[in-house]
């Protein structure tokens, strides 16, 4: 199954991502270093793909299908639980 984004747009602390399928996630900036760290025009520039969204400034891609999965950024290793 491939789910794509229609929409994006942010309030302070949240990336909100429509899915063609009528859902929308809210998604915390903080999973996401480079974009937490952004100004709003670096946001809004982004691409969206079949399977994704991608900021070419921020070299920043993220994966709909690991937004379902609840994953952040996957660049920053983690301590295990």
């Amino acid at each position: 199954m491939n789910i794509s984004a229609t929409e994006i747009h942010f309030d302070d602390d949240t990336m909100w991502v429509s899915l063609e399928d009528g859902r929308t996630l809210g998604i915390p900036l903080a999973w996401f270093p480079r974009l937490l760290t952004a100004d709003k025009a670096a946001r809004l520039d982004y691409e969206l793909s079949p399977g994704g969204i991608h900021w070419d400034h921020l070299d920043e891609d993220i994966s709909i299908a690991g937004l379902l999965a609840g994953r952040g950024d996957q660049t920053l290793k983690r301590p295990a639980a």
